[in-house]
């Protein structure tokens, strides 16, 4: 039996996009009949008891790390924590990649090491590992670092950013394979390789028997927080609340439309949460209503009492990321409103689907004018068609069944 060893910084039971994704990975492999072994983290970004209590992590060694079986999969967790300490965060970074290479190297017979990113340093201990267990290395660019830091302005520091391109060309030429989600993500990154070959396009996937379409009736959410509100038209965003978004035309565009049927639904946690909230406050914007993190299980029912998706891109970092609620909302048989820059990877993806309404204006003000009167004069039956056109293509291109299928046929390649 073969053995796969994934190295990932988000794995069950945390419950983020990254996590749900290997999450179906590693399942798929474990069916297939190979050994699967997960090394990770402990549940730092999206912490629900209820997954913590279907998973309890055992603690080994003292602490030092911790062990948790999913679905028969053993899954080894090096303690972190959100410290706000930017000593203690780079401590705890260092100390998890200390331990992981340690547990690597205790485990037998590995043949495949496979990783995400981020982060960068990631792949290159799972090189070193590689080197060490003669085993094959592939590495998964989810987000291009260090572009996404340099680009969002969080990263200025000349030397460190001389590092990391360093360590990035070092991981894509010295893995035996990279893919990536997207052409863009391609193009942007196949000149930072020797041997061009060893890039190629896995795209991502989604698990179409949870993410489905549901009727009116199959719906089931709160309605403390999602009232029936006949007649409206309900735009929605669940997932990360932070900086990879754009909010300031959010609370512009609620401003303009304060008097319309128009209601807006923010699902979710994170830095720019208090930003929102604020602004609501201060416009009285009692059509924008910010609700709690809803378990995963409901993002069907939530997506199903929207009539529409929406998806605002940071214009600092829209070229480096790809938000995978892009398949799940299409899954699900619903349009979307999406704001990004033109060949970013988002607009790549979409702009041939026609199952959303595309918004690639730099200008704020040009931008609010455009999504207002589009919101204003939308039809509900055009939503609906829209929907049925993701649904379809989704089917087709990017189940689960179909994307991790290239993943199986890339490992079993290596192992012949």
């Amino acid at each position: 039996m073969s053995k796969i060893l994934i190295h990932t910084i988000a794995f069950s039971p945390d419950c983020v996009s990254t996590a749900y994704l290997y999450n179906d990975i590693a399942l798929k492999f474990k069916e297939k009949g190979y050994e699967v072994v997960v090394l990770t983290t402990t549940p730092q970004y999206n912490v629900v008891k209820d997954e913590l209590i279907k998973q309890p992590l055992k603690r080994k060694l003292l602490g030092l790390y911790f062990e948790s079986d999913f679905q028969g999969i053993t899954v080894k967790h090096i303690p972190q924590k959100k410290f706000k300490s930017s000593i203690l965060r780079i401590l705890g970074f260092t100390f998890w990649h200390f331990a992981s290479f340690i547990l690597g190297l205790f485990e037998k017979n590995i043949d495949i090491i496979l990783s995400p990113s981020p982060p960068l340093t990631i792949g290159f201990i799972n090189i070193v590992l590689g080197k060490l267990k003669d085993a094959k290395v592939i590495y998964n660019v989810q987000e291009i670092y260090p572009d996404l830091l340099i680009d969002g302005g969080g990263l200025k520091s000349k030397s460190i950013i001389s590092v990391l391109k360093w360590l990035e060309k070092f991981v894509y030429n010295y893995s035996d394979k990279v893919t990536t989600i997207d052409k863009i993500f391609y193009n942007t990154i196949i000149n930072r390789f020797e041997d061009k070959t060893k890039l190629i396009i896995i795209p991502n996937f989604v698990d179409t028997s949870i993410y489905k379409p549901l009727s009116v009736n199959e719906i089931d959410v709160d309605r403390d927080y999602f009232p029936k509100l006949e007649g409206s038209l309900k735009l929605m965003y669940a997932g990360n609340i932070g900086h990879a978004q754009d909010w300031d035309p959010l609370v512009e565009i609620a401003i303009q439309l304060r008097n319309e049927n128009i209601e807006f639904f923010i699902i979710g946690e994170g830095v720019m949460k208090e930003f929102i909230e604020k602004e609501i406050t201060l416009n009285k914007l009692t059509k924008v209503h910010i609700i709690p993190y809803q378990n995963r299980e409901t993002i069907p029912s939530l997506i199903a009492y929207s009539d529409l998706q929406f998806i605002f891109m940071s214009p600092s970092m829209e070229g480096q990321g790809f938000p995978s609620k892009v398949y799940t909302i299409m899954a699900c048989a619903k349009p979307m409103i999406v704001c990004s820059g033109s060949n970013t990877p988002i607009i790549n993806f979409l702009k041939d689907k026609n199952c959303a309404y595309l918004i690639e204006e730099k200008d704020q003000n040009k931008k609010v004018i455009q999504i207002v009167n589009l919101l204003k004069s939308i039809e509900k039956e055009d939503l609906k068609q829209l929907g049925k056109n993701g649904f379809n293509d989704i089917n087709i291109n990017y189940s689960k069944e179909v994307v991790v299928e290239l993943y199986l046929s890339l490992v079993h390649n290596y192992l012949k």
